[in-house]
């Protein structure tokens, strides 16, 4: 039988990512490897077929029709080998390791659209803040923030899928009284036990000094403090992702809208060996992230005696 007449599989592969993923950058994070050995390995590619496969300036190259149909085909060779590979021990249940309140505000909300697509992957939400061990915690799939520019985690592929902003939130009632910083430091304060320091890097990120407050309520979670607030309780600070849909409910108001903040969420995958499973649901986060409406933009607030009012968009440091 003649020898398969096929281009190296290494550069097949790296076609393949970038064809699913669209960004060198982000088929370079699923394989470990640079941007330029992607962006190599698919230039070595071009010229055994002699074709080109992508087109466009270098920083947003798309697939040519060639390219299209022979990436469409790779990613279902793949996908049948992959499925023919002898599979761990399990239930097949993909484990998703999350921040809880993320979980109830932005996650689960969106969880029907996954289990549509994706009928044949079971998902289970595991609620955790703090560190974690795949192997030992039978996690497939992590969502962490994290801070760009973190050392890389020596045990885990990033993927961000969301950006982080930041600002006040109350009821409606509540946050039609807020006009100025003295009018808001005159409420109520609301606070998380989990990040006690939220409202000192609000203000340093923002350059405001709020005066203390008169009544502080301190409560164990954040899904609790949003509940407080939406009860009129008090002013609580929050990410857009905990109170998109109740600002676009109308549950909470944020009277000076929010702030850009540094961290990202992000999908943390077992490095170099996610399972089909656990990357099916990272890119469904990044396509979701991609989607998630941008948050309410900053508000100009007067600060009294100020001869000209303070612009809240700057972003955290």
């Amino acid at each position: 039988m003649a020898a398969r007449l096929l281009p190296p599989l290494n550069a097949l592969r790296a076609f393949e990512a970038f064809g699913r993923r669209g960004r060198m950058t982000l088929a370079a994070d699923e394989l470990c490897v640079t941007h330029g050995a992607i962006s190599r390995q698919i230039r070595q590619l071009e010229d055994h077929l002699g074709v080109a496969l992508t087109e466009g300036p270098r920083n947003r190259l798309a697939l040519t029709e060639t390219g299209l149909i022979l990436a469409q085909a790779l990613t279902q060779a793949l996908d049948q080998i992959e499925a023919a590979l002898p599979q761990p021990a399990g239930d097949g249940t993909l484990v998703v390791s999350c921040l809880p309140t993320f979980a109830i505000k932005w996650l689960i909300p969106r969880l029907p659209g996954f289990v549509a697509a994706h009928p044949e992957i079971p998902v289970r939400i595991v609620e955790s803040n703090g560190p974690f061990d795949f192997r030992a915690d039978g996690v497939d799939l992590a969502i962490r923030m994290r801070l760009p520019g973190a050392p890389p985690s020596p045990d885990a592929d990033v993927a961000p899928f969301l950006k982080h902003a930041v600002g006040p939130v109350a009821s409606p009632g509540l946050a039609a009284q807020v006009h100025d910083l003295e009018s808001l430091a005159g409420l109520p304060r609301l606070h998380t036990r989990t990040f006690l320091e939220s409202w000192a890097e609000w203000e340093a990120a923002a350059g405001l000094v709020l005066p203390p407050a008169a009544v502080n309520r301190e409560f164990d979670h954040y899904f609790y403090m949003l509940e407080a607030a939406a009860a009129g309780l008090g002013v609580a600070l929050s990410p857009f992702a905990f109170v998109e849909n109740d600002l676009a409910a109308g549950r909470l108001v944020a009277p000076l809208g929010l702030i850009p903040g540094q961290a990202e969420v992000c999908a943390l995958t077992p490095r170099g060996r996610a399972s089909r499973a656990a990357r099916r649901f990272r890119d469904w986060l990044v396509a979701q992230g991609a989607a998630t409406p941008a948050p309410p933009g900053s508000q100009q607030m007067v600060e009294p005696g100020a001869a000209k009012p303070l612009t809240l968009s700057r972003p955290a440091l």
